[in-house]
């Protein structure tokens, strides 16, 4: 099943790889700002980001540490994010095609590992923990952001209207089941911080090259939306846009 899962991960983000260095969400999300003010990164380290995807967090992290490994599973995305990072003027990173569940990297190899909306992806977030526990120098820190849900119905909602638009997508934890993990994977949690993303649906869909018929389906998902799914995804229809809201979160831990 994982083999298939991050088959599918490659064909999506294969073809989607320019939009995700462009979207705004991802490029100017409220989160990149935090994620430095929180991790406060040193000059001297080195960074290991994890599904770079358009390469936004090396970009932010890059100017405060002395080397950023950048890394995703897809090449067409490794390469755009590459492009996107050269284009903006950073020199201080290398890259690599990489499994989030099995880093091809040392224990003990990096002082600081980032990983930002991508483990809705993975085929089991609790591996990439241990993974990223592995790589990481004894104390040093793990910075994550994902979208999160609902316990319960109301989440497992939110997951099947993601998943209707991008096959790739997994699962969407909880913020309960992130803290499990972290544990469960020997992390010491600093900094647990919960935000809203206000989503366009038409930019949304579009990213990820939605049929006709799939964005009907979606508007009829956020239309009848069970209550606490609609808290959480607050729909918002005008006669010629829709919006919607996803939930992010922010995990500082240390392992």
């Amino acid at each position: 099943m994982s083999l298939q899962i991050l088959a599918k991960v490659k064909e999506q983000f294969g073809k989607s790889a320019e939009s995700y260095v462009t979207s705004e969400v991802h490029a100017k999300g409220w989160t990149l700002a935090r994620m430095v003010e929180l991790v406060q990164p040193q000059a001297d380290w080195q960074m290991l980001d994890v599904a770079t995807g358009g390469g936004h967090t090396a970009r932010v992290f890059a100017p405060h540490v002395a080397h950023v490994t950048v890394t995703d599973l897809t090449p067409e995305m490794l390469k755009s994010a590459e492009n996107h990072l050269v284009a903006s003027g950073i020199t201080n990173t290398s890259y690599k095609i990489a499994n989030a569940l099995d880093l091809p990297f040392d224990d003990g190899s990096f002082d600081l590992v980032t990983c930002r909306i991508a483990p809705h992806h993975f085929p089991d977030v609790f591996p990439f923990l241990q993974e990223a526990k592995r790589v990481l120098k004894s104390g040093s820190l793990l910075a994550i952001v994902d979208n999160v849900v609902p316990e319960g119905e109301g989440g497992d909602y939110i997951n099947a209207f993601e998943k209707l638009r991008d096959p790739s997508h997994v699962r969407c934890l909880s913020n309960e089941e992130w803290q499990q993990d972290l544990y469960g994977a020997g992390f010491e949690l600093h900094h647990n911080e919960e935000g809203r993303m206000k989503i366009e649906f038409a930019s949304w869909t579009a990213r990820m090259n939605v049929s006709d018929l799939d964005r009907v389906r979606l508007q009829a998902l956020l239309k009848q939306a069970p209550p606490e799914a609609h808290a959480s995804l607050t729909p918002e229809f005008s006669s010629d846009r829709i919006h919607f809201y996803l939930q992010r979160i922010i995990l500082v831990a240390s392992g």
